[in-house]
């Protein structure tokens, strides 16, 4: 079944599910609870993305509790593409979930300098792909 990412959120389904993760996570931002910060969530964030994944949109293990703050971290709000913290977060998942991960996001991701080249701590010697 193909959902439109967007028309989920206006759905009665995902309204009751997001109450339903809010509660699981007591209100506290999951991301920042790991590092022993309490910080209230406002936000049900889809660690695999909806648009990419729809099969998971309603899965409780695909949904965690965090601030907008965080949430800003593991998106880049102008593309929506998954930031390198958005990737290592469904990297996690996808490990505690026995659930391959997907090719898009097995690499790491490479660094840019200042000026938007690759770091020299990260760039690869010449005649290695």
């Amino acid at each position: 079944m193909a959902l439109h990412f967007f028309m989920i959120y206006d759905e009665t389904k995902w309204k009751n599910k997001r109450v339903s993760i809010l509660r699981r996570d007591a209100y506290q931002d999951q991301v920042l609870k790991r590092y022993g910060k309490l910080v209230q969530a406002e936000i049900v964030h889809h660690i695999f993305p909806v648009e990419e994944y729809p099969e998971f949109a309603y899965e409780d293990w695909n949904l965690i509790s965090v601030s907008v703050s965080t949430h800003n971290k593991l998106h880049d709000r102008i593309t929506n593409e998954l930031t390198e913290a958005g990737i290592e977060l469904l990297r996690r998942t996808a490990r505690k979930n026995s659930i391959a991960v997907p090719d898009k996001y097995k690499h790491p991701i490479k660094k840019r300098g200042s000026h938007g080249r690759v770091a020299p701590w990260t760039a690869r010697p010449k005649g290695m792909v």
